[in-house]
Parts: structure tokens; C-alpha cells; sequence
């Protein structure tokens, strides 16, 4: 009997220099990816990637580099498993739009073009105001969710922004608002209020300004053609058509990423899940949501030669 097969693609902090590299270095398809998708944005990907530099750190460049590793890694793998195909696809924030691409309702060349000037759009809408993240550790998300709606009572600008796992969710917001719930999370019980290194507040209403700009790109680039439906993020549903695509993906953005739920919602009806791309990010969240859902992972050439083993033959 077939596997039913969930392909999963991680988000924004997954990136790491080097990552991609085994792939580039023995694959021919690999570097004319690399050289396509640097010859659209006008990026060196190879110097973006493998060398050490300020820009993989900026969301402009972080999201393009993530997306075609995961793009690479998942083509060398549908190239050694060509009969296998996905039950669904679901990604984390960013890994939403490497869902799509993997879907087939974006090329990869324009899905980098994309995710690239989402970024953009990103850091744009949070350039003039001191915007940021928080990981909030050991509580439940009702309290979470409560200061949040407490703080907003009080014209403070925070909301949940990741629901990771048990335990960990993200709030954003605006870095000061955040920082004076530092002590409110951690008298409610919270292990860590830890603020993140990051200079946008992804998933919230401080990026409405980023929404129409990125509807419009979509509806150029989204085709209606989907191998498999994509869980949504906002709404942990499936969805199969350019409508609702575009649709959820311009409101993903100022909304929180349900991947906690997503996974237990698909993991009933799936055999195994395949996490593409650099690192083990969703295969560790996955193994503390849903124990009885074993994820894979393609990040180089020695994990793809074993998922293949394990699952293709």
C-alpha cells in the first residue's frame, strides 16, 4: 500500500550559511537553479549562501535563499522518487509560499521573485517604527492570548504571531510593547520572554501596509494548478485554487501561523511527513506535537538517499 505523504517546508530562521551547499556541489540541477533564480532578483545566491555576509540576515534575502534551498532539495527528491506523490503540502509562514511553488501553482524562478519582494515589503511596512518578536516560553496559549488582549485593551500593539507547540508560542508586535510584558509573562508562569533578533513583526496587524502590494504580485504569478491541496496557515484547512490562495496568503500575513494545529488536524490522515530544505526545524515540532507522525528530512545528499531507502522502495 502507498504512503500517504505530507511535504512540509520550514520558515524564516531555518537559514544557516552553507545550507544547500552538498546539493550544489553534486547536482548540475542544483547550480542551474541557484543560477536561474540569481539571475531574476540580481543575486549571487552562491556568495549569498555559502559565504558569510550581513544580507542572509535581512528578510528581503533570507526568503528567497530558504525558498530555493527548499526548492532544490524537494526537485532532487521528486527527481529519485518520481511515483511518489503528496497526500498535501503545508509550510511555516514563509514555508507556505515553498508549499505552493511544490504544489505547482508557482515556477520557482517567479516564487523567488516573490518571496523576495514580500520581504522587501515587510521590512518595509515596520522601517519606521521599532517593530520585533518575542518567544514565549512554559505557558499555555490562553494566558498568552489574554495579556495580549489585556495589553491591547490598553493601546498597546502585541498579538500571537506563531503557535510553534505546546508551550511555545510568538508573540509580535511593537518592540517596547513587547519588552514591558517582559515581567507579566513571566509572573503568569512563563519559563523565558526571550525578544528575538529580528527587526519585523511578521504575522500582525503592523504589516496591513504589505498586504495589497503582495495580492497584486500573487495574482500575476499564482496559476491555478495544484498537485495537492496546501493547509493554510490561517486557517488549517485545505485549499486548491488560485482564489483562495492568494487569498489566504495576503491575510497569513497580519494573521498568526497555526502550525501547532495544522499538524494535529493532518496527522490522522497521513503516514509520514518529508520537511525539505536546510535543518530539522518542524521535524523537532512535529515530533512534540504529534509523537505518532514520523518526519523525514531532505537537507543533503545522505538524508535524500535515505528517505529515499525508506520511503520510495
Amino acid at each position: 500500500m502507498s504512503k500517504k505523504v505530507a511535504m512540509i517546508f520550514a520558515g524564516q530562521g531555518s537559514q544557516a550559511v552553507g545550507m544547500g551547499q552538498d546539493f550544489y556541489n553534486n547536482s548540475e540541477i542544483a547550480r542551474e537553479m541557484f543560477a536561474k533564480a540569481g539571475e531574476r532578483i540580481g543575486v549571487d545566491f552562491k556568495e549569498l549562501i555559502f559565504e558569510e555576509n550581513e544580507k542572509l540576515g535581512q528578510t528581503a534575502y533570507t526568503q528567497p535563499a530558504i525558498l530555493l534551498v527548499q526548492m532544490v532539495a524537494y526537485k532532487l527528491f521528486k527527481d529519485a522518487c518520481p511515483d511518489l506523490k503528496a497526500e498535501l503540502f503545508l509550510g511555516h509562514s514563509l514555508g507556505e509560499f515553498s508549499a505552493l511553488c511544490a504544489s505547482g501553482a508557482i515556477d520557482y524562478v517567479d516564487a523567488v521573485e516573490l518571496v523576495h519582494k514580500r520581504g522587501a515589503l515587510m521590512q518595509e511596512a515596520c522601517a519606521d517604527i521599532e517593530a520585533g518578536m518575542m518567544a514565549i516560553v512554559g505557558l499555555d496559549d490562553a494566558t498568552v492570548e489574554k495579556i495580549c488582549a489585556d495589553a491591547q485593551a490598553e493601546g498597546k500593539k502585541v498579538w500571537p504571531a506563531n503557535y510553534n507547540q505546546d508551550g511555545q508560542l510568538v508573540v509580535a508586535g511593537m518592540k517596547a510593547d513587547l519588552a514591558s510584558l517582559e515581567q507579566t509573562f513571566k509572573d503568569a508562569g512563563a519559563k523565558r520572554a526571550l525578544l528575538l533578533n529580528m527587526s519585523v513583526a511578521s504575522h500582525c496587524e503592523l504589516l496591513a501596509p504589505a498586504q495589497e502590494p503582495l495580492y497584486e504580485l500573487m495574482q500575476k504569478m499564482v496559476k491555478d494548478q495544484f498537485e495537492a491541496p496546501i493547509i493554510s496557515n490561517v486557517t488549517t484547512k485545505p485549499y486548491a485554487r488560485k482564489d483562495e490562495a492568494v487569498s489566504l496568503l495576503k491575510e497569513q500575513l497580519v494573521k498568526p501561523v497555526k502550525y501547532k494545529q495544522s499538524i494535529l488536524e493532518i496527522a490522522p490522515n497521513v503516514d509520514v511527513a518529508i520537511e525539505f530544505g536546510n535543518g530539522v526545524t518542524l521535524k523537532g515540532l512535529n515530533r512534540r506535537i504529534a509523537k505518532e507522525l514520523k518526519t523525514f528530512n531532505v537537507s543533503d545528499m545522505a538524508s535524500l538517499q535515505k528517505v529515499k531507502e525508506e520511503i520510495c522502495s
